[in-house]
């Protein structure tokens, strides 16, 4: 039988050949009669070794004869997940860590090799414990920030624009933390009330978050999705707090002409037209008929019939002209403020990427200027918390059209407690515990 230990090295291996963490880890988890314990901790052993990949490959350079990169490409995945439980899991004891690695070793039928590994998890062991944690930091800030919190130097440059030293090593302990499951009940059709008590008679612990009228948060294991009560009806969906926000900053009326210029798979874009009774048109759009169709899944589930898909470029949609009450652009991002749903992501984005996607940000938002009508709003929104990507995007963008101003939210406005000195709003993990956005409403000067 696979151990939970063989599943995540072959998943690991998959990883390393250019898969996505999540789709890796669905492809291969199934194949396996695995006790849910076992799954876990795949999952765990998983996740995990891939954000913390600098630290793991740190200690491989300082314990090891040859650094990480020079190892066997199998050896280092088997260090990884043998110094990932020893530094950051407490319920496997030390022994029974360096045992099933060792095993790992030769079932992967690396030979000698396997003597490599138990020679180093043991060194890690004995320095740990005459002189508590082996890890040695570069004496650079950002570098020391880089390897033990495990993110590339650029990302804290990033953050060290932002906020200060200290928010950024907190920022950094959120990300690797496991992400938490917030729900957005579905006001048409049931209360949150209701939904929090069915959810809790079927076992599970739910609290509100954030003051954000239709979230709840499940604390804890929830189990298949699909199984929970209200799923089949339509009562909820799964959305983090944080993007909630973006509808209530958007703050569609019944009757409007509302376009979500990037809505797939549709949690934004059902949110609107919930919000607005399911009454007037909310056009929801993207380029692939595959991403559309979740739109419509979801729509179907959630029983709205006030939206329609939109297939095409965002950039192309000359019929939009002038056409719409509100638009909501929320702009394929760099996703930094939703690295701990997106393991890998830290690894994958680079600043040559960031400027390739802030091109196609400001073009999306000249696009989606000319779609709204007189005295229509325009949102802009990201799940990044990069600068370029946010702040310098605004302000490159309203001082080229000084006919658009920001216009903040309402005092009433859940979004109201978010925004800045700037009239933008910013939600930041470590602060509020929700994924990190930005979110900023224009309208035109009149």
């Amino acid at each position: 039988m696979i151990s939970a230990r063989q599943l995540a090295f072959t998943v690991l291996r998959d990883i390393d050949k250019g898969a996505f963490a999540d789709v890796a880890l669905e492809r291969n988890i199934g194949k396996f009669a695995l006790m849910p314990a076992d799954r876990r901790l795949a999952t765990e052993l998983i996740y995990g070794t891939v954000r913390r990949q600098r630290t793991l490959d740190a200690l491989i350079d300082q314990l090891g004869k040859r650094r990480a990169d020079q190892q066997p490409a199998d050896l280092r995945r088997i260090l990884h997940v043998g110094f990932y439980q020893l530094r950051y899991l407490d319920h496997v004891p030390n022994h029974a860590v360096v045992d099933t690695t060792v095993q790992l070793a030769k079932q992967q039928r690396l030979g000698k090799l396997s003597g490599v590994v138990n020679g180093m998890l043991r060194q890690y062991i004995r320095l740990q414990e005459a002189k508590g944690d082996p890890l040695q930091l570069p004496t650079d800030e950002i570098a020391a920030l880089g390897v033990l919190h495990s993110y590339p130097d650029w990302i804290i440059q990033a953050w060290q624009q932002l906020v200060p030293a200290a928010d950024v090593a907190r920022l950094c302990e959120w990300f690797n933390q496991a992400p938490k499951i917030d729900l957005r009940v579905n006001r048409l059709r049931t209360t949150v009330d209701q939904v929090s008590t069915a959810l809790t008679d079927h076992g599970l612990t739910v609290v509100p978050h954030g003051g954000i009228p239709d979230a709840l948060r499940i604390v804890g294991p929830m189990g298949n999705v699909r199984q929970l009560p209200g799923y089949e009806a339509g009562w909820w969906m799964v959305q983090d707090s944080s993007a909630q926000l973006v509808s209530y900053l958007v703050d569609p009326q019944p009757g409007e002409t509302v376009i979500d210029a990037c809505g797939a798979p549709g949690g934004k874009t059902t949110h609107l037209a919930e919000m607005m009774e399911d009454r007037g048109r909310v056009l929801g759009c993207d380029r692939t008929s595959s991403r559309l169709n979740k739109i419509r899944q979801n729509a179907k589930r959630l029983q709205l019939n006030s939206i329609e898909t939109v297939m095409g470029d965002s950039r192309e949609h000359p019929e939009f002209k002038g056409i719409a009450d509100r638009v909501l652009l929320d702009v394929p991002c760099s996703g930094l403020g939703t690295l701990h749903r997106h393991a890998d992501a830290r690894w994958r984005q680079t600043p040559n990427s960031i400027a390739g996607l802030t091109t196609l940000q400001r073009e999306l938002l000249e696009a989606a200027v000319d779609w709204v009508k007189p005295d229509g709003v325009l949102v802009y929104s990201t799940c990044t918390l990069h600068p370029d990507e946010n702040q310098n995007l605004i302000q490159a963008f309203l001082s080229d059209h000084p006919d658009w101003q920001i216009d903040p939210p309402e005092d009433d406005s859940p979004v109201a407690p978010f925004v800045t000195n700037q009239g933008w709003a910013m939600v930041w993990p470590h602060k509020q515990d929700m994924d990190g956005f930005f979110m900023v409403r224009m309208r035109r000067i009149v």
